[in-house]
């Protein structure tokens, strides 16, 4: 009968392995070696008595039984991670590690000005950065701030609307020089346009004179928005930006009275996380500098008329 292991460093090893795929990229995640690695998973398996990897020329390949195990040891990793960060200081302390989620775009370009500022306050803050365009679980305490652009609908999470995120088509200055002009929203697909490759929830707004932008129409496709931001910038095309990024690049708007969607954005904390001083301050700092770049393309719209182009 398989008994239930002690030490949950096994568990931590075996989510590590299915992350990673293989014994040596596990065993430098974690920084142990990897015969102390290779131990792990098989004082796990003996203790299950289960196979969880077989090996293959590649790395190791996780067996069906590993593979129905890995949410529930993912989610016991995590625990312990925040266990750690939350006992890293005191309830009251302006010091220890604060995991933060937000997508590509905004760590590349928005948040890492207002972490300096929180840091240079309080220096003994840690932030660990989560980047990925994904949705991250704050009740598993994969994170334990995130910026998100969709309404949470988990229970126990402290959520708060910090404004809305106004999107635009833009284009590099240079690229409409020797294009048609682009004065109607049926002119768009006369030029070259950049996109994603597979569509998320949020995309479904990408509407312009009537008609969803799909991946067909894409001249450069990709998921990641840097990739996106960076093609739009070099001229490849015309695609959707965050307005004040835009401007702040000095990119061309167009087609503004056509094209105009907002997205929620909303920063998001666990519950018991409140009554910790340092996830506060960072989450007080995103709150009041997020808004100032929320604002700032509401007032760029107000104060600058749409010209035909």
């Amino acid at each position: 009968m398989p008994s239930e292991p002690s030490d949950w460093s096994l568990y931590r090893s075996f989510a590590a392995v299915i992350s990673e795929g293989s014994l040596s990229a596990a065993a430098r995640l974690l920084r142990m070696s990897q015969p102390t690695l290779s131990r792990h998973i098989r004082e796990l398996e003996e203790a299950l008595e289960l196979k969880l990897f077989t090996r293959s020329p590649h790395g190791v390949v996780p067996t069906e039984e590993a593979l129905a195990l890995a949410p529930q040891a993912n989610a016991l990793a995590a625990a312990a991670q925040a266990l750690y960060r939350t006992a890293s200081k005191p309830l009251g302390e302006n010091g220890g590690t604060v995991r933060l989620s937000v997508s590509e775009i905004f760590a590349a370009h928005i948040i890492m000005p207002i972490v300096a500022e929180v840091q240079r306050a309080h220096p003994d803050i840690v932030v660990e950065l989560v980047v990925s365009n994904r949705m991250t679980d704050i009740l598993r305490r994969d994170a334990d701030i995130a910026v998100r652009m969709t309404r949470p609908t988990q229970d126990d999470l402290w959520a708060k609307r910090i404004g809305d995120l106004e999107l635009g088509l833009f284009c590099s200055p240079t690229y409409l020089t020797d294009k048609s002009p682009l004065i109607e929203a049926k002119n768009l697909f006369d030029h070259a346009i950049v996109g994603f490759d597979f569509p998320a929830a949020y995309t479904a707004t990408f509407k312009v004179g009537g008609h969803t932008l799909t991946r067909d129409q894409f001249t450069v496709r990709t998921d990641s928005d840097v990739g996106q931001f960076a093609a739009i910038c070099a001229g490849c095309g015309i695609g959707v930006c965050h307005v004040p990024l835009a401007e702040r690049f000095g990119l061309r708007r167009v087609l503004t009275d056509d094209f105009a969607p907002k997205v929620e954005a909303w920063l998001v904390m666990h519950q018991d996380l409140k009554e910790f001083q340092r996830y506060r301050t960072l989450f007080d700092a995103l709150d009041a500098s997020l808004r100032l770049y929320l604002g700032y393309a509401q007032s760029v719209r107000k104060n600058s008329p749409q010209k035909p182009v």
